[in-house]
């Protein structure tokens, strides 16, 4: 089968689904789309979230990565969080994100979930926000391969 086949079989497969909610635990599809489409200013999860603050690009070894962060960010909160994954040699399999420093110290780490045409959900923020926290994303390739990045959280 060739790949634009391949292609459109899995958009198809994936417009036929249900969009997952925040507040929904379904499994995300067996094959998490690859191809991002430009955030969106305003997106709605079902409840408010606040106003959406685009966070930026970054490329990371082989992928694309983009974020956006919604509402304001508050000490001892959640933060709604989305990033959009394009390209890549192998398919996504989790994507994390956490809020703070590179070591992920006095941070939780969150497991994202497929949105629509990107991965969600509600990162907890540490009791302090340093100056220098930022937005770390952790994509995992099948086999295990794991690339790091990080946003800025106050563009």
């Amino acid at each position: 089968m060739t790949d634009a086949r391949l292609r459109s079989l899995s958009l198809l497969s994936l417009a036929l689904m249900l969009p997952l909610g925040c507040d929904r635990k379904e499994a995300p599809p067996a094959q998490p789309p690859t191809t991002a489409a430009s955030p969106a200013k305003e997106v709605d999860h079902g409840h408010e979230h606040g106003v959406t603050v685009q966070l930026g690009e970054q490329r990371e070894g082989d992928y694309v990565i983009k974020a956006s962060r919604d509402g304001e960010l508050k000490p001892d909160a959640d933060a709604p969080i989305d990033v959009w994954v394009s390209g890549g040699k192998s398919r996504v399999v989790a994507v994390r994100f956490w809020i703070g420093a590179a070591d992920a110290k006095g941070s939780i780490k969150a497991k994202a979930e497929i949105e629509g045409d990107h991965w969600h959900t509600h990162a907890e923020t540490p009791a302090t926000i340093g100056p220098d926290a930022r937005l770390w994303v952790e994509v995992e390739a099948e086999g295990g391969v794991k690339t790091l990045t990080s946003f800025d959280l106050r563009r």
